[in-house]
């Protein structure tokens, strides 16, 4: 096994290690930041190069601005109480706080950036309080938020494997079914059955009226939607866009508008964001990434079983989007896939997105729920590991059905 892999798990486990005693998740992306620099004998200025391009680089700095303008969006949603309105109308026409905790997730998952994940815990947090544990509350709104994720085209990770496949969308999204439906099935069985089926509020009397309200409520979230899928606006422009709508409709006074300028600025959540994004970066500078499907090659497994590691452990290192452009024109040259491999593999960078470290989301959902990283990550790797063998199951059913 080349050193260089051998260094990457170093990296890891030295921000495990920090996390297990309890230091904070700066502190031990910190730590994984500075061993990396050491093992890999990153020069000084190759360090600064690749900590600037955080913000020289669009995709990287778009991901802080669009959390700090999500983040903004929230406090006015707060200060007109829609979210909380939108809640009581989720009750009145589903009466069911299972439901509420798992559809408000999905809903919003169809906003692609990180910053949607305030949203999700917004929602899950009402639903849930008293009845699902700080760790629960944040593995629900990760995973649900999520599912959308693994097949819609609003995902930069789908359009690029169909890109780089030949597999038609309608056709792997067509496969995907199953997975979306074995991922739902699991989130529910894991935690959302514990939760008592009734709100606690009365039923709809009038759900025309109500699914009107829920949409009054909500017509800021689905504007975004619009934006983006319609008129395909970056997510920094849509919010920007929807803030001033905001503004006018709910007829914000300039007074109320400056302090959350201040407010929105939540240095937790932008710092570690800021430092996982340097992570990835020192990360992609050492070059693992491409020693890994030579590495995987000479394992004893089927072909595919070494394309699905190779996108799972490569999805958790460097993110959907590097092993995607990395991994996808290797499986297709190696295995006549078609749309079962595109799925098996989609699937497997979905369930390495529940888990890395690197991933954005859930340095969010952590952070909003006041829980340390690592503690998200261990209660959501059972379900990730169970998610990935079946999904390798499903990969063998189609091969031989198609």
């Amino acid at each position: 096994m080349p050193i260089e892999i051998v260094y990457l798990g170093i990296v890891f486990l030295v921000i495990v290690l920090l996390l297990g005693f309890r230091r904070p998740l700066y502190q031990a992306i910190l730590g994984g930041l500075l061993a990396a620099a050491l093992l890999y004998r990153i020069p000084p200025a190759a360090l600064l190069r690749q900590t600037a391009k955080v913000f020289a680089d669009w995709d990287s700095l778009s991901v802080l601005v669009s959390l700090y303008l999500i983040t903004y969006l929230q406090r006015m949603l707060e200060a007109r109480s829609q979210i909380k309105l939108a809640q009581q109308d989720l009750n009145g026409l589903l009466h069911n706080r299972r439901a509420n905790a798992a559809g408000a997730p999905l809903f919003i998952g169809l906003l692609p950036s990180s910053a949607a994940m305030i949203l999700c815990g917004d929602i899950v947090k009402d639903s849930t309080d008293d009845y699902l544990s700080p760790k629960e509350q944040a593995f629900t709104a990760s995973w649900f938020r999520h599912i959308p994720e693994s097949t819609l085209p609003t995902y930069s990770g789908v359009l690029l494997m169909a890109n780089l496949s030949g597999v038609s969308l309608p056709t792997f999204m067509l496969g995907m079914i199953v997975p979306v439906s074995v991922l739902a099935l699991l989130g529910y069985f894991y935690c959302l059955r514990r939760l008592p089926r009734d709100p606690g509020t009365p039923r709809s009397e009038n759900r025309l009226r109500d699914a009107l309200n829920l949409v009054r409520h909500l017509w800021s979230l689905l504007l975004i939607l619009v934006l983006i899928l319609a008129f395909k606006l970056t997510v920094v422009l849509s919010v920007l866009i929807v803030i001033a709508a905001c503004a006018l409709v709910y007829r914000f006074r300039m007074r109320e508008l400056l302090p959350m300028f201040r407010s929105a600025i939540e240095k937790n959540l932008l710092l570690n964001t800021f430092l996982v994004l340097v992570l990835k970066e020192y990360i992609a500078y050492s070059g693992v990434l491409q020693m890994l499907p030579d590495t995987l090659s000479r394992l004893p497994i089927p072909p595919y079983l070494v394309f699905a590691l190779l996108f799972f452990l490569g999805g958790i290192i460097s993110g959907t989007n590097g092993i995607i452009a990395l991994g996808t024109p290797l499986a297709f040259a190696a295995i006549p896939g078609g749309m079962p491999l595109m799925v098996l593999l989609m699937c497997m960078c979905h369930a390495a997105n529940l888990i890395s470290p690197t991933h954005v989301c859930l340095v969010v959902a952590a952070e909003y729920f006041h829980i340390t990283l690592g503690e998200l990550v261990r209660k959501t790797l059972p379900m990730v590991l169970l998610f990935s063998v079946l999904m390798v199951g499903y990969y063998l059913v189609l091969t031989m059905v198609i």
